[in-house]
């Protein structure tokens, strides 16, 4: 079964410094969820075919998802992963006369049942308030970055 947790937020910044928020390895891990880190599966490439792994710092265990960017343009990158989810995660950012609109859809299938029936008893509720305060937290850097170059 797949399922899709979408959130957005108004960023007063253009999407510009956005997208590199989203795409520079180093400004995203000032707004990721510090048990998240992202490495490069060879180089850094947010281009399509650039591969990437997130992995969950949980002591022992660090389950990760291996990523590949799908899809690519101004404005929009895609990844797609598999691991203990299947599925993309897809980042929009759209101009608006205030700065930019961004929209993080989340969209998965979890195909071991038993990780399934964990994730959607104990994990749903924390992943959702997690990307929105991960969405928080990218407004603060990508506002912090764009003031600075004014």
């Amino acid at each position: 079964m797949r399922q899709i947790f979408a959130q957005s937020i108004e960023i007063k910044a253009s999407a510009i410094v956005v997208e590199k928020c989203i795409t520079d390895r180093v400004l995203m891990h000032r707004w990721l969820n510090p048990m998240l880190r992202c490495e490069p599966i060879g180089a850094w490439n947010t281009e399509i075919g650039g591969r990437s792994r997130f992995i969950i710092k949980i002591p022992v265990l660090e389950p990760t998802l291996n990523s590949v960017v799908r899809s690519r343009e101004p404005g929009l990158i895609v990844w797609e992963f598999e691991g203990f989810f299947q599925g993309c995660d897809r980042w929009e950012c759209q101009p608006t006369s205030e700065g930019t609109h961004l929209v993080n859809c989340f969209e998965f299938a979890i195909p071991n049942p038993l990780v399934s029936w964990g994730f959607n008893n104990f994990a749903a509720t924390f992943t959702k308030n997690d990307m929105k305060a991960q969405l928080r937290r990218l407004k603060r850097v990508a506002e912090e970055i764009y003031h600075q170059q004014q």
